[in-house]
């Protein structure tokens, strides 16, 4: 596989950890192996990656993540034969993982349709979180998932979040300008960090304050890992319900109430402007009801 480095001065080792999600050993022992290659020469674990390196990453058969067909429900927004738009209910997991072989949005959608050759992420040009729900694209061939992949990389795919969070922001609208990477003292967190950060943006506006809550709409200028959830809580207003970044004895079993709400792109073969919006899931209009 093909891996595009979307930063700068980050360890082999410990970029590719995430990228494949494997574990650090693993990782280690694909590189020790000679099988990531840049312009047709094995690295080290000690490379740094560039901005812009083109790697190659061999996978061995028992490396490759098999993904077994699973019929789940799932909610089609759009679907023509290059791509699809899938409004993902909260709680199911994008793709397996540890834990979650089987019972996963990419098993569901590789039961239903044939999609990009992408070994680990079949079809899966950028992910949500488990218990993120909303909006999310798709790809059915190598082509689109690249041109997609590009797209959002330039910034030319708009996504819209709303998100309910604790406290009362007072400031209409803003923008949250701080580096994400892996917290140093628990690496299955995400934190803001100068250490091993890298760019992330969230733009945001107040739709409605509540007593003790307010619902934003954010709008990413990059996608990083748990980026809305790591922000807010970073500037002090967490998200809802979040169980990994929210506020103590306050998790819920609907999970963070975050949703993907709209897309907008251009489809890169037919070059219409496509835009696609999904309604809030009823225990979050049910939660923002509660505070009234």
């Amino acid at each position: 596989m093909k891996i595009t480095v979307d930063c700068s001065n980050e360890r082999l080792d410990k970029y590719l950890t995430e990228k494949l999600d494997k574990s650090r050993s693993q990782v280690q022992k694909i590189i020790k192996n000679g099988n990531v290659l840049k312009n047709g020469k094995s690295l080290n674990n000690n490379y740094l990656v560039n901005y812009g390196d083109e790697l190659d990453v061999i996978l061995q058969e028992n490396e490759l993540s098999y993904i077994k067909p699973f019929d789940i429900p799932l909610n089609i927004v759009y679907e023509d034969e290059y791509l699809l738009v899938i409004n993902k209910q909260s709680g199911l997991v994008v793709h397996p993982a540890p834990g979650h072989v089987s019972d996963t949005l990419v098993n569901a959608l590789v039961n239903k349709f044939k999609l990009s050759n992408h070994n680990i992420r079949p079809g899966i040009v950028h992910r949500i979180d488990k218990d993120t729900s909303g909006l999310l694209l798709v790809a059915k061939t190598d082509e689109i998932h690249d041109a997609l992949a590009l797209m959002i990389k330039n910034k030319e795919v708009e996504r819209i979040y709303y998100a309910l969070v604790e406290g009362v922001i007072k400031h209409d609208t803003g923008t949250i300008d701080a580096p994400i990477g892996r917290d140093s003292k628990n690496r299955q967190k995400m934190a803001v960090t100068d250490i091993n950060g890298k760019n992330a943006i969230t733009h945001f506006r107040v739709l409605k304050r509540f007593n003790n809550n307010t619902l934003v709409e954010c709008k990413l200028e990059t996608g990083r890992t748990h980026q809305i959830r790591v922000h807010f809580n970073y500037i002090g207003y967490p998200i809802v319900g979040d169980p990994v970044y929210g506020k103590r004895g306050n998790n819920d079993s609907f999970g963070q109430y975050l949703h993907s709400k709209s897309i907008r792109f251009v489809h890169p073969i037919t070059k219409e402007d496509l835009y696609f919006e999904s309604e809030l899931p009823i225990e979050f209009k049910e939660k923002m009801d509660s505070f009234n």
